[in-house]
């Protein structure tokens, strides 16, 4: 991957939220780490350090990061989150069965 989030360009700005989920197909996506600011650029950092998929969604980030850590992601969100989670087993050649 490349280094899609540098941080001296000005899309590091106060406003930028992350939010990293776990889905472990037993129960609903839980919030495992949340930031602002230059906390999020660390998350989106380590992630892309890691090989993690990134999807750049602000409506749902914001919506999420209200969330607190551990906590499942409420119904409201099933189908967004579920289009994301379509996409990284897509972008992985793999299905939720795997």
């Amino acid at each position: 991957m490349s280094n899609l989030y540098p941080h001296d360009t000005d899309q590091a700005g106060e406003g930028k939220k992350a939010v990293a989920l776990l889905y472990d197909q037993v129960r609903a996506p839980v919030i495992k780490a949340k930031g602002e600011g230059e906390l999020a650029w660390e998350i989106l950092r380590l992630a892309e350090e890691h090989g993690v998929h990134v999807a750049e969604d602000p409506i749902l980030a914001e919506t999420l990061s209200y969330l607190q850590l551990e906590e499942e992601i409420p119904e409201e969100v099933y189908r967004s989150v579920a289009a994301i989670l379509s996409w990284v087993y897509y972008l992985q050649s793999r299905t939720p069965a795997d």
